[in-house]
Parts: C-alpha cells; structure tokens; sequence
C-alpha cells in the first residue's frame, strides 16, 4: 500500500507513536549532582543511548552511545532478552534499560547480549567480558560488582572484569535463577528476579522452575522452515511455574526463604534495604489474601509484618510495599471504600485522593502519584498528579492540568508532566522544589491537536473523551467510532495530548469517536475497579452503551451507524460489542482478543473469574467462545474485522481462530487479518501504519461511508 511519507498514519508508525526521542528512565544520583535517563537521537530513532544531566547548569552528557559500542553492528537478542522486552512492552532498540549503584555512580546495561559499564562520574565506558547472552544487569549497592543472568544462571563480576562467576547454576533446562516468571512480568509489575543487599554481600535470587507449567507452541505458518518457540504457558486453572527464593552468598552459600507456598504461591514483590529486613509480599492464588512478610537472611525464616484479606481481590501497586527511613512498613491499601497510602498502620490519606503509585519515601514525606477520589471536590477528568504527604497533610507538586509523575532522590525532583494542550511530556528538574532545568526532548511534534471534550457519562458518571473532526462546525450527525480499553490496569481517558492522537485522526476522517472509560478501568475508586467480578463481559460492555446514550443527548451523533475499535481487552470489549449488542453497534474491529477465557493466565483471568475448574459457568457466560455458542445466539450479524498476530505469546493467535471458526460455523460475515511475525505489541512500522489505514478502510465500508 503506497502511502504519503508525511501522513500521520506513517509519521506515527515511524516514532513509534511520538514516543521516540522521549527522554524516559530517570535516575537521580542521592546528592543530586546527576539525573541519568534514556533517549534516542531523534523522534524517528530507536536506538537509546545513556545520558547525565547536571541540574546545576542543565548540561547534558552522553555516557553511553550504543553504536559506538556496537562499532556499527546490528543487535542480536537472545530469546530471553525478547521475552523480556515483550512483557514490558519495549519497542525500542540500543540501551533499554540500565541500573545503577546506590551513588548513581555506575551504571551496567546489556547491548546485544554483552555487558557494558558507564561510570556516570567519570564519563568512561567499557565491556565486560563475560559469559552471555546477558541479561539485567545490575551493579552492586557499593559499585564493586555487577550480577547477572545468562543462560538460566546467575553470575556475579567484578565492576573492572576479573572473577566472573557462576552464583546460582539451574539444575535443569527448566529452572532458572534470577529472572521474574512470565506471570510475574506479565501481570504482577514484577519484571525482575534478584536483589542485592544493601551491604553488596549477598543477593535474594527467585528459581523459577516451569516443569509443571503446559506447553504451547508459538509458530509463525508464514516461516515453515522455522522451529516453532516452545513456550511455557501458564492458562487460567493450570499449574504455575514454581518459585522459590534464596539467599545467595557471593562465595555461592545459599539458604531458602521459607513461607506457605502452598497458600501463598505468587511472590509479588521483593524490597530490600537498610531501613529493614528483607520484604515480601506473597499472594494466595485467589488474590484475596496476601501477607507481608520479613526475611531472616541468617536462617531463611519469615515473620508476618502485615496480612492483608479482600472478599473481591487485593491489588498490586508499583512502589510498595516498603520500608520508611524510621523502619515503618508503607503500603498502598483499600480502606474504608477508598484507596489510601498507609505507613506502619495508620492511613495517611482519605476519600478525596485514590493513591496509585508510591514514588519515593524519605524521613519527611512519602511522594506518590494520585488522581481524586471519589470524595473530591471537584471531578479532574483524566488527571494524575504527584503529592507529598506526610502525618501534617497532603501537598499537591504538580499543578497544571495532565498527567504527572515524577523521580526524587536527595533535594532533586524530576517532575514528568503530560497535559492536553501541549504535544509530549515535559521533565522539569526542580532543586529543593524550584525549577533548576528541563530535560530536553527530541520527539516530534505529531502536527495534530486533538479536539477532545473531557466529561462523565450517564448515571454511573463514566468517564468520557469526546474527539470531533477539527473542521467540524456541528451541522450534521456524524458517524460513531467508539475507541475504548475499557479493562483492568487500562486507562484511556487521560488528560494528556498524545493519548488522544490516533482517536483524533479517526475523527479527523469524518467520525466523532468516543473513548469511554467504564467500571473495571483505573483511576477512580476500589469499588469501581471491582465492579466486575464474576462479570467482566455484562458490566463492561453496559457502561460502553450508556455513554453512548448518555453522550447522544450532547453531541449531534449518528446511532444508526455505529462501530467500536480496540485491541486486546479492548478487542474482547468490541467483539462482545458486535455479537451481543448487534442493536446499538453495527461493525466492529477486534484486535488480539481474549475470545476464551479459559486461554489466558492464571494471575490475570482467576482474579476476575475465580478457577475455572470452580466456576465453569462464570467463564463460558463471560467468554466469546462458550459452550452455549454466543456467536450464533443474537441477530442481525454485524461486520467484524479480526487482527491477530501470528508471533504473540500472551494473547495468542488461537484467540482469533477459534473465535473466526465460530463465527463461520454460524454463517456470520467477518474479515481476518493475520500479521505474520507480529507479536502483541505490533512494533514494526509498516504493520503499525497499514493497520491504522485498513481499519479505517473496513469502518467505512461495513457502515456504508464514502470516501472522502
């Protein structure tokens, strides 16, 4: 397909959605001498390179460049390396990802599978030559060692290169020591699997073993001549990997962590710092109870420090649990209908603010991210913001509308702030609360405003992004594209610029596109969140259509014509849209859906269905696929556009077939689109432009548009 080089479609695959040339990945040396972060060398570059910034002066300098290291080759990733990007949904190239010493004075990263060095201090780089593919690299807390993972097994070198050696060896190809298990990075935030001691002398280190785990095969029909990947997949009522902990002395002594595995099985989190022992949070595989527990790294035995028990299910949050400076246990909890931050055991915070993220902990305060709560006085639609608090109260640090969040060590503050009427983001480096410099971004401008509408929907005030043409001057009704997630952990509707792009290009095409963000979604109340257990599919799909109805009495909207767009939870959201509500939409486009339930992971689908193996009937009503056969039950059929890639191993494209199978047994009309190679991130940027140019051609069709 023959496209304008400049068309936002290309120019929006090609900076990978204006994200390149982003700085990203803040570190802030503990005197404040030194913010370290990631960028690339332009907004169409993929390649990170390591920078230091000085606040003092705002001079940048360039630590790392990974095409010098590579002396101009190409990258070679190990499947690991790719496994591990997949699961945090990295797109970029060079330097990902980087980890320091505890003065930020050295920094290790892995570059095509080999080890390198940055002293951030002295500006000096240098490989280190060990055993690889390496794998997350990380220096010790005093700088002197760099531990690793390769080829299942834990190592440990010293920062200059000399006595690289084996820490902790597999037993077996399916034991690995020091990398978090696909449901840990997948769906716990925990992307992982070793810690140092605040001392360097001994590291915790997870052995996952994945014996028990089935087996999937993930081939790609296009590439015969390719071995299919074997992977590992744990599915909703099946067993899950094994994980263990120990404590690893360098001279390769170890002890085991002892807890109830058997009641606690998830090891969640893992904090390790002088303020205390080592903590843990391990999770019972319902999710609705949980256990804080502290380490003991002479013996390997744990004594409970908090327990934690909720009817629905217990959340995770970044940040937390941790210790305070004072050896206080901070912890973000569901309390009294509202989500508060707690220290030792006393709530610190109430209804007006829904605490997300802890972001930094000192003697003086604790720094997290929040939007309002329900009890807020006002409604901020889409806003997160960044507040000290501590026992005398709460103070707001961002103030413009958006999203922030923000990085802090010592008197050093970076302050990340996205709002709706600038393009990108901007990091400000305050000193001591007051703006010292601003981080210099090299993406680009996307040359598109969106014209988006902030407000609540309908009784339940669902919140709403109303995007109309840039053109339009309201005379006629227009076309309906809906644009949601719509799903846990995916909030939509954000008071930023960017998020709103590809929705305001839509729109841009003659539709007014809604984006609504129903009960299930982030950023309002814990029982908003859970309203959808044991009913994913009925709540979710019922909050889509009355924003629809309720937006309808706002907006000059066309409810003979329309369609719903999304990708994975959002392309289950769409699906269900077309095959149960046929009335309300009239074509649908379904991106890597989860069409049977009972095909995804166990930490994701059990926390909202429970076991399958229990609830049987509570996974065939909320499944696409079901005993029943839901696609053939409702009349008329509605034109359904089904994108899957063929590569990708968390949804994978067994979703999309059987739901196609289905619908063609019942005779109902749908398109497939398979995406050779493709995982579920859709980063190559011919596929990333040409979906967006096929859905739009497939909307205008199936609802009888012409072109323009």
């Amino acid at each position: 397909m023959t496209t304008d080089s400049d068309s936002f479609p290309r120019r929006h695959a090609r900076t990978q959605r204006f994200t390149l040339g982003a700085p990203r990945s803040f570190t802030v040396a503990p005197d404040g001498s030194r913010v370290v972060f990631l960028r690339s060398g332009s907004g169409t570059d993929r390649s990170g390179a390591l920078w230091v910034l000085d606040p003092a002066d705002g001079a940048e300098r360039l630590a790392a460049d990974p095409g010098a290291l590579l002396g101009g080759a190409s990258e070679d990733l190990s499947p690991q390396e790719r496994a591990r990007r997949e699961r945090s949904r990295e797109g970029g190239a060079g330097i990902v990802g980087y980890a320091t010493d505890e003065a930020v004075e050295l920094a290790s990263f892995a570059l095509s599978g080999r080890l390198f060095t940055a002293g951030l201090r002295t500006g000096t780089t240098a490989e280190l030559p060990v055993a690889g593919p390496v794998v997350d690299p990380r220096p010790s807390p005093d700088g002197r060692l760099v531990a690793y993972v390769a080829g299942g097994a834990l190592r440990v070198v010293g920062a200059g290169g000399e006595d690289d050696r084996v820490v902790a060896e597999p037993e077996s190809e399916t034991v690995s020591y020091g990398l978090a298990e696909f449901i840990a990075a997948e769906e716990m935030g925990r992307g992982r699997g070793f810690w140092w001691s605040p001392e360097s002398d001994r590291l915790l280190v997870a052995r996952v073993d994945d014996t028990p785990v089935e087996r999937w095969w993930i081939s790609d029909p296009a590439q015969p001549k390719r071995d299919p990947q074997h992977v590992p997949y744990p599915a909703a009522g099946t067993a899950n990997a094994e994980v263990r902990l120990f404590v690893f002395g360098l001279d390769g002594v170890r002890t085991e962590v002892s807890w109830d595995r058997s009641r606690y099985p998830y090891l969640a989190r893992v904090h390790w710092s002088g303020a205390g022992a080592p903590l843990l949070l391990v999770q019972a595989r319902d999710q609705r109870s949980q256990l804080f527990l502290a380490v003991d790294t002479e013996t390997g035995t744990t004594r409970m420090v908090h327990a934690d028990e909720d009817r629905i299910w217990l959340e995770l949050f970044p940040g937390v649990p941790c210790w305070s400076p004072s050896g206080q246990l901070v912890r973000i909890a569901d309390e009294g209908g509202a989500r508060v931050l707690a220290v030792g055991e006393r709530p610190l915070t109430g209804a007006q603010l829904h605490v997300r993220a802890v972001l930094d902990v000192t003697a003086d305060d604790v720094l997290v991210a929040a939007s309002a709560g329900e009890d807020a006085s006002a409604p901020e639609i889409g806003e997160v913001h960044v507040y000290r608090v501590n026992e005398l109260g709460v103070e707001r640090l961002s103030q413009e509308p958006g999203v922030h969040s923000a990085v802090r060590s010592g008197p050093v503050t970076v302050l990340v702030s996205a709002t709706p009427d600038r393009p990108g983001s901007v990091a400000r480096v305050l000193r001591e609360g007051k703006q010292a410099t601003t981080v210099r971004s090299r993406a680009e401008d996307p040359g598109l405003s969106p014209r988006v509408t902030f407000l609540e929907g309908g009784a339940r005030r669902i919140p709403c992004a109303v995007l109309m043409p840039t053109d339009y001057r309201g005379d006629t009704p227009l076309p309906v594209l809906m644009d949601p997630y719509g799903g846990p952990h995916g909030q939509r509707v954000l008071a930023a610029h960017n998020a709103h792009l590809t929705s305001q290009w839509f729109a841009d095409q003659g539709f007014a596109v809604i984006v609504a963000d129903g009960r299930g979604t982030p950023g309002r109340s814990p029982a908003w969140e859970k309203a959808i257990k044991d009913e994913v599919a009925a709540v979710t799909l019922q909050d889509q259509v009355d924003a629809l109805h309720a937006l309808a009495g706002r907006f000059p909207l066309d409810l003979g014509r329309v369609a719903v767009r999304g990708w994975s939870f959002g392309g289950y959201l769409a699906a269900l849209a077309a095959l149960r509500r046929p009335d309300v939409f009239h074509a649908a486009v379904v991106g890597a859906p989860v069409t049977d339930l009972r095909l995804y992971d166990t930490h994701y689908q059990e926390r909202y269905l429970g076991h399958p193996g229990e609830h049987p009937e509570v996974y065939r009503r909320n499944s696409l696929i079901d005993d029943e056969g839901l696609v053939d039950a409702v009349e008329p059929a509605r034109p359904m556009l089904i994108v899957h890639g063929l590569a990708d191993d968390n949804v994978v494209v067994a979703h999309s077939l059987r739901l196609s199978s289905a619908l063609l047994a019942a005779g109902r009309p749908h398109e497939v689109l398979p995406l050779s190679g493709v995982t579920h991130m859709t980063p190559q940027e011919q596929v990333a432009e040409n979906l967006l140019r096929l859905q739009l051609d497939f909307l205008r069709r199936s609802l009888g548009l012409a072109r323009p």
